[in-house]
């Protein structure tokens, strides 16, 4: 692979959606993501709502996968009762991006998702969600911001080392870790804002909307991680050969 890595970024699919003379189910992710992974140095491509069976051959072709953000995951994925706060169900968006994650992490594609996104990663590997908590959205439709502490040691920590204030908007949030999975970033309150797996693969999730700020970092490092791997220094030949 040469060039910009290719980033597929996983799409709402709303029934309703209209622009100029049209009313019509549509595929739809907000502007900010392909920016940002374009402003990351990747090449961005949509990937709507598919059959299941499709993830592994849709993933093979792309060097690195975004699972964006969304509506709440369906609580009986996790094997939860669902809490009256809970919003509607999205069983086709639920049933695609659960298979493009198993799809990713089975080939060792690197692999960021953002909000819902990290959300579906843990449930993917077995965790559980909390089903709403307070304080981590304005009002509705308006993102706020709040400072996210890294985890020395981390992935997360390596790429931005500093307390930061993120874009936010969101209700639900990691409870029960997914199998293999570390805490990479908190909240004031205890939320857990970031995970990921360890090397030597390349998944992480965060709980905030790196597309809607001004920080590329958690986006560049995953178009680095989808990159070719760099190419060793030249050095002297053994036995003083040129």
């Amino acid at each position: 692979m040469t060039g910009r890595p290719l980033i597929g970024i996983s799409t709402y699919l709303e029934a309703g959606a209209r622009w100029g003379a049209w009313e019509l189910e549509a595929a739809l992710l907000p502007a900010g993501y392909p920016r940002l992974v374009r402003r990351a140095g990747g090449l961005a491509v949509m990937l709507p709502p598919d059959e299941a069976e499709h993830a592994a051959a849709t993933v093979a072709r792309l060097d690195g996968l975004v699972i964006a953000g969304g509506p709440d995951v369906e609580p009986s994925r996790y094997g939860a009762d669902r809490d009256p706060r809970t919003g509607p169900p999205a069983p086709a968006r639920d049933a695609w991006e659960l298979a493009l994650i198993d799809a990713a992490l089975t080939a060792g594609r690197p692999l960021l998702g953002i909000c819902r996104g990290m959300q579906l990663l843990n449930v993917a590997l077995g965790g559980t969600l909390t089903q709403h908590l307070d304080g981590h959205a304005e009002a509705l439709g308006v993102f706020g911001r709040h400072p996210v502490k890294p985890v020395p040691g981390t992935r997360y920590a390596d790429a931005v080392p500093e307390e930061s204030s993120v874009p936010t908007y969101h209700h639900q949030a990691v409870d029960r870790l997914g199998e293999g999975l570390l805490v990479s970033a908190y909240a004031s309150d205890g939320t857990v804002e970031a995970i990921e797996l360890p090397a030597p693969g390349w998944a992480l999730g965060v709980q905030w909307h790196p597309e809607m700020g001004d920080d590329p970092r958690v986006m560049r490092e995953l178009v680095r991680a989808a990159g070719p791997p760099a190419t060793p220094a030249a050095g002297p030949a053994p036995d003083g050969g040129p």
